[in-house]
């Protein structure tokens, strides 16, 4: 994964085989990623690497990352929750998401006839980075597929492992088999994910 900042808006993030080839997914996005960056830059946002990607600080906060995929474009929000989106712009990244995060882009122009807008929201989220305000946290109970409970039963170092975890990480686990609709096949998958949970990372990381 890239660790330089120039390397994303000319190579890409370096997550998958397709890093450094024309098919990568940002080389499409090229002109909305950049203009997207001279946006951030130009509100005085602090540029860094985060996770392979472009990453915009304030008040020693995380604000918006950018990412890039086949099909669009996007820079999300952190802490959305507290955003109040009066334009209707922001959507969810999935169906899973709380809270609507994020602007996507499906043609490269939209970015600067979304300029103001786009402004608008970085100046309200690095108002509440300067004040410390973070959004209010939202407990909600995880509800574990019987296959996982059991493994967890019979298996307590799994068990330590998956109850160390952050709620997030918990939660694509739960997420992961969730989304099978056979039993068998929720039991195969805790089977090849239990290396993953014994080193303390989520579905999603390698």
């Amino acid at each position: 994964m890239i660790t330089e900042i120039e390397d994303y808006f000319t190579k890409g993030c370096g997550r998958c085989e397709r890093f450094a080839t024309p098919d990568c997914s940002t080389r499409q996005w090229t002109h909305g990623l950049n203009e997207l960056r001279r946006i951030c830059l130009a509100s005085g946002l602090v540029e860094t690497v985060r996770w392979a990607h472009p990453c915009y600080m304030h008040g020693g906060r995380n604000i918006v990352i950018l990412g890039a995929f086949r099909a669009d474009f996007r820079v999300s929000f952190f802490n959305a929750a507290l955003l109040k989106d009066p334009e209707g712009v922001l959507g969810k990244q999935g169906p899973n998401t709380q809270h609507p995060d994020m602007i996507r882009f499906v043609d490269n122009a939209q970015v600067a006839k979304m300029e103001p807008v786009i402004l608008s929201y970085l100046k309200e989220a690095m108002g509440y980075a300067e004040a410390g305000i973070k959004p209010s946290k939202e407990e909600r109970e995880i509800e574990l597929p019987d296959e996982l409970v059991e493994a967890l039963d019979s298996d307590p170092e799994l068990a330590e492992a998956f109850h160390d975890l952050t709620p997030g990480r918990q939660k694509s686990y739960v997420i992961n088999l969730n989304s099978a609709k056979k039993p068998e096949t929720r039991t195969s998958r805790i089977a090849k994910i239990r290396d993953s949970i014994l080193a303390g990372k989520g579905a999603s990381e390698r």
